[in-house]
């Protein structure tokens, strides 16, 4: 099973710009682009981080593909 972030889209939804996030969470913004770009993929860890962040649930971050 493959998975790809959905978190450019959320983050569009929620009218949020990635560097406020990547502030947030404690990330740099290039880290933040790495995984809006699906280039990179955060830890779960994180994952719970952004999610709480942005008041979504894990599985609303993730697209199997």
């Amino acid at each position: 099973m493959a998975v790809e972030l959905r978190l450019k889209e959320v983050i569009k939804e929620k009218k949020i710009h990635q560097k406020d996030l990547a502030r947030e969470v404690g990330v740099s913004k290039v880290t933040m682009s790495y995984w809006c770009s699906n280039q990179t993929m955060p830890s779960i860890e994180t994952l719970g981080v952004i999610a709480k962040t942005l008041k979504v649930k894990i599985a609303d971050l993730i697209v199997e593909i």
